[in-house]
């Protein structure tokens, strides 16, 4: 079960690139929910409580719960945008969720026991991840933090598929519910190196020993129809650096 994740947040009754610096001079950034049958919501949230939060893995695979004023709505984050070279945010975007209704979500993967393996005992041998993170589906209440692949028995040029991964009750992975064995692929794989061999060789040796990765579907893609286009998020992040290097 994923972290229980509590964010207050004001209703934005303005808009407009000088109301986004007007917010983030206040120490708060504007944000929009959107999804399911109501319109998408204008809403601003403490800028330091959402950096925080943002820093915890996760905060990013977890169901969230926004309270505007008395009204509780559950989210998931789907695009925090970034300052280019400060640490801040410029802005958030949430979608609705249903708790009956099942979401997909990228979600982190644990590798546990490598060093304890055959592989990760054995000079001359390297574990290379390939994949750190994959999307799932499930409904909110069995949104799991993270997939946990235990790498203790791994042997030297071996590998782990996708299809390898423990799954919990109620958690699958699209990308391998066409049933096609072009769709797994390798997640870790125990690489011999030869002496002398650069890190380049290396990075292209796992990717021949990775084979054609199928094209996963990107968090969010599949409401892509229903999102609503940006507000000005994305361009309030870059004159937000604008204005930033003038004031520096």
């Amino acid at each position: 079960m994923s972290k229980n994740y509590q964010i207050p947040a004001e209703m934005r009754t303005d808009v407009g690139k000088g109301a986004s610096r007007r917010l983030r001079r206040a120490g708060r950034i504007p944000a929009v929910i959107y999804g399911g049958d109501r319109e998408p919501a204008s809403i601003t949230i403490d800028h330091d409580l959402l950096l925080h939060a943002a820093e915890e893995e996760a905060f990013h695979a977890s169901v969230l719960e926004i309270n505007v004023g008395k009204k509780k709505q559950q989210v998931v984050l789907r695009d925090l945008q970034r300052h280019p070279f400060k640490p801040l945010l410029t802005h958030a975007d949430f979608q609705r969720i249903s708790e009956k209704e099942s979401l997909r979500i990228s979600v982190p993967i644990h590798f546990v026991n490598e060093e304890g393996s055959p592989a990760g005992k054995k000079a001359g041998v390297v574990v290379s991840h390939q994949v750190v993170e994959v999307e799932i589906e499930a409904l909110p209440g069995d949104l799991p933090e993270y997939l946990e692949v235990d790498l203790a028995n791994l042997q030297p040029g071996e590998s782990v598929m996708l299809s390898q991964i423990p799954l919990p009750k109620g958690v699958t992975i699209p990308a391998l519910e066409y049933g096609d064995e072009s769709d797994d692929y390798a997640i870790v794989t125990a690489i011999f190196i030869r002496a002398g061999q650069g890190t380049g060789e290396l990075a292209a040796e796992a990717d021949a020993a990775m084979g054609e990765a199928a094209e996963v579907e990107t968090v969010g893609d599949a409401e892509a129809a229903e999102e609503p286009e940006a507000e000005e998020g994305e361009e309030d992040g870059d004159e937000a650096a604008a204005e930033e290097k003038k004031e520096d």
